[in-house]
C-alpha cells in the first residue's frame, strides 16, 4: 500500500529527513511520532505529494510519488493539523464543494456527501453554518473532507488537538471505523491516543526512524515484569510465602485495609514463576484476591528513546 525507498529531504543546509524507509500494508493505522521538529510534518507532506523528497523515492498503491502526483492525491484523504474550511459556508454545502475538487462524479455526488454526514454523525448540522460549529465538529467536518472521495490512504495530523474528552472518543470512534476500508496514518503528540488506535508505530528522531514495532513490541520493557498481588492473611505469613518463591523477589508489601495487602513483585516473566508463588501462598493459607502486572507505557518507551 505504502513504500517508502531511501527518502531524505533538505531545506539549505538542514536535513529534515535522512533515508527514511518503510513499508505500511493495507487495512493497518500506524501512529507518527516525534518531537517537533522531529520531521514528521515533512514526511506527511512527502507522502501526499504536495512536497518533493531531496532523494529517494516513495509510492502510494504502486504509484511513484513523483511521476504520478495527481493521481496520488486522488489516493490520500488528508487532515492537517487545521482543516481547510470555510466558515461561511453550511457543512453540506462545503462536502458538496469538497467532492467537486477531489473529482467525485456527478452522478455519485450527492450520495458521497449523505454517506460522509451520515459516517461522520453530521447529519444534525447538515445546514448550519461551519463558523457556527464547536471545534469538535468542524474536526468531523475535516475527516468527512478527507474521506469524501473513498480515498485508500488517510493521513490525519493531530485529529483530536484542542477537542474536549468527550469530542476526543467521538472522533476516536470514528477514525476505528475507517480501519477496516482503509489505511490511516495518525500523527499526534498525545500518546495516549496512538496507544488506543494504532497497531503500529515509527517514532521518528532528528529525521532519522529510530523505532518501528508494533505498540506491543515498544512498550514491553527490557526489564523484569512487576507483578501487584492482592492478598489477604496475616502479614508475617505472606512474608514467610514471598520468601519461599525462591525465584520471585519482593519489593515491597503495603498495607491496604483489615487483612488485605499489596504485595509488589519482580522477576516474574514466566508461567513456573506465577505457578511457584501461588503455590507458596497457598501452603501458608495467604487468599490471593487479585493479580495485575505492571506495562509500560507508550509514553515510558517514548521518553526512553530520547533521553
Amino acid at each position: 500500500m505504502i513504500s517508502v525507498k531511501h527518502i531524505s529531504k533538505q531545506f539549505g543546509v538542514c536535513e529534515a529527513l535522512k533515508n527514511i524507509s518503510f513499508e505500511i500494508p493495507s487495512g493497518e493505522i500506524v501512529g507518527f511520532l516525534g518531537q517537533n521538529g522531529a520531521g514528521k510534518t515533512t514526511l506527511m507532506r512527502i507522502l501526499t505529494a504536495y512536497l518533493p523528497p531531496s532523494s529517494g523515492e516513495a509510492f502510494i498503491c504502486g504509484e511513484n510519488i513523483l511521476s504520478h502526483p495527481v493521481g496520488i492525491r486522488r489516493k490520500i484523504g488528508y487532515l492537517p493539523e487545521n482543516p481547510p474550511l470555510y466558515s461561511t459556508m453550511t457543512v453540506k454545502n462545503y462536502l458538496r464543494f469538497a467532492a467537486r475538487l477531489k473529482d467525485v462524479s456527478v452522478k455519485y455526488e450527492k450520495a458521497q456527501v449523505d454517506h460522509v454526514l451520515s459516517e461522520c454523525h453530521l447529519l444534525e448540522v447538515k445546514d448550519h453554518l461551519i463558523a457556527t460549529l464547536s471545534k469538535g465538529y468542524k474536526q468531523r467536518v475535516g475527516i468527512a473532507q478527507a474521506i469524501i472521495h473513498e480515498p485508500e490512504v488517510i493521513i490525519l495530523d493531530e485529529p483530536t488537538n484542542g477537542l474536549d474528552p468527550v469530542q476526543i472518543q467521538h472522533v476516536r470512534q470514528l477514525i476505528r471505523r475507517l480501519e477496516s476500508k482503509r489505511t490511516v496514518i495518525i500523527s499526534t503528540h498525545i500518546l495516549s491516543e496512538i496507544e488506543q488506535l494504532a497497531q503500529r508505530v515509527l517514532i521518528l528522531k532528528k529525521g532519522e526512524i529510530v523505532a518501528d514495532n508494533a505498540i506491543e513490541q515498544i512498550v514491553v520493557s527490557d526489564e523484569k515484569k512487576q507483578l501487584f498481588v492482592t492478598v489477604k492473611g496475616k502479614e508475617e505469613m505472606i512474608e514467610q510465602a514471598v520468601k519461599e518463591a525462591n525465584d520471585v523477589k519482593q519489593i515491597n508489601i503495603k498495607f491496604l485495609e483489615d487483612d488485605l495487602f499489596e504485595v509488589h513483585l519482580e522477576n516474574t516473566n514466566n508461567v513456573s514463576h506465577y505457578n511457584q508463588m501461588i503455590q507458596s501462598f497457598l501452603k501458608y493459607q495467604v487468599k490471593i484476591v487479585s493479580m495485575r502486572e505492571k506495562k509500560n507505557s507508550l509514553e515510558e518507551a517514548f521518553l526512553k528513546i530520547h533521553k
